[in-house]
């Protein structure tokens, strides 16, 4: 019993003495920690200086609650009874995180880098208003490879080359991982907002609005598709109709024309005017059931468009982060601090081997 207590002592004795020994090692090398810790803060604090300020562009809106026909459930019902599908809505594709997935995907990013936008007088892709910012040209200029690359406004995307999907691709991985955030900020809400941050104050509000306008568009077309097509079908049939009829009433009146003071007990040449009496009473008919149908298919669509409704668009001045000075000395000063007693430690360590 006393063996292990004593035993104990000297374990404890000589942690203490090992604490010690390494703490007057430490402070002996105070010189060393002391100028690291000051060349750490000096450059945080050139870092802070050069490192750009970060504008965050931020834009929210609201999905149109396909629920709230009204009084066009019933008009609906009619339609169908009548064997006419003038198309609901575009199911539940995109809405909820299916919806800030595709404020998300290459494709609208990519086709939102491709708008126009005039920036000193000039109007350029938004694609090449990010290349600007990033400086890039002055390294391109000096490879034959990417020299003579442009990224015009509205390009057709199928006439890129492999070096034009090579850059947006960059382009799009910068975006998605660093500057991009597109998600409901509470979940009780049903607002989406959407943050784009960037170097440039400008970029970030153009490129902000122009991806809302995109997805919204492309929104509005998928889900109303197939009630566009119903409708463009009813009006080509109402037309036809109507020229049909339009035909059939000159035909009675040209009949009746060649028909008058004709004697009564002719009746055989009075056929032709009884003909287009009737194709007159039919083309009336379906005329007037396809001016209905065309109603409801254009009342269909128009409670589908819009289906996003802008609430807060980014306002000129955006939201500004930027790397503080205090910060930086701070951060430089506490990591050249932390490394050095690594490398001081695992020096000593060595030595001792």
């Amino acid at each position: 019993m006393n063996e292990q207590n004593t035993n104990d002592e000297i374990s404890l004795k000589e942690l203490l003495e090992k604490g010690k020994e390494w703490f007057v090692y430490l402070v002996l090398q105070w010189k060393i920690i002391v100028l690291a810790v000051v060349i750490g803060a000096v450059i945080g604090l050139g870092y802070s200086f050069v490192k750009k300020p970060v504008y965050t562009a931020s834009l929210s809106f609201a999905l149109e609650d396909e629920k709230s026909g009204g009084g066009l459930g019933g008009a609906l019902g009619l339609a169908s009874s009548l064997g006419l599908d003038l198309g609901s809505s575009g199911g539940s594709i995109f809405t909820g995180s299916n919806l800030t997935e595709l404020f998300k995907s290459r494709t609208m990013v990519e086709q939102t880098l491709l708008s126009p936008v005039v920036v000193n007088g000039k109007t350029i892709s938004l694609a090449e208003m990010y290349i600007q910012n990033k400086e890039w040209r002055a390294i391109w200029n000096e490879k034959p490879k990417y020299k003579n690359i442009q990224f015009l406004p509205n390009s057709k995307r199928k006439l890129f080359t492999r070096v034009h999907d090579s850059i947006l691709g960059v382009i799009y991985q910068d975006l998605s991982k660093t500057g991009l955030s597109v998600g409901q900020r509470d979940k009780k809400v049903a607002i989406i907002s959407i943050d784009v941050a960037s170097n440039n104050e400008l970029f970030s509000k153009y490129f902000c609005e122009a991806l809302a306008k995109n997805v919204g568009d492309f929104y509005i077309d998928t889900k109303s598709k197939k009630s566009r097509e119903n409708m463009l079908i009813l009006e080509r049939q109402t037309d036809s109709v109507r020229r049909e009829l339009n035909g059939a009433i000159t035909g009675v009146a040209v009949a009746n024309d060649n028909t008058f003071g004709l004697n009564p007990a002719m009746n055989v040449r009075r056929a032709p005017s009884a003909r287009r009496q009737v194709d007159v009473q039919a083309n009336t008919a379906i005329l007037t059931e396809l001016v209905k149908q065309s109603e409801l298919a254009k009342v269909t669509l128009r409670k589908e468009t819009p289906l996003i409704q802008v609430i807060d668009s980014p306002i000129l001045p955006l939201k500004k982060e930027k790397f503080g000075k205090l910060k930086g000395i701070a951060m430089g000063g506490f990591l050249a601090g932390f490394f050095i007693l690594v490398f001081l430690i695992i020096k000593k360590l060595l030595k001792s081997l």
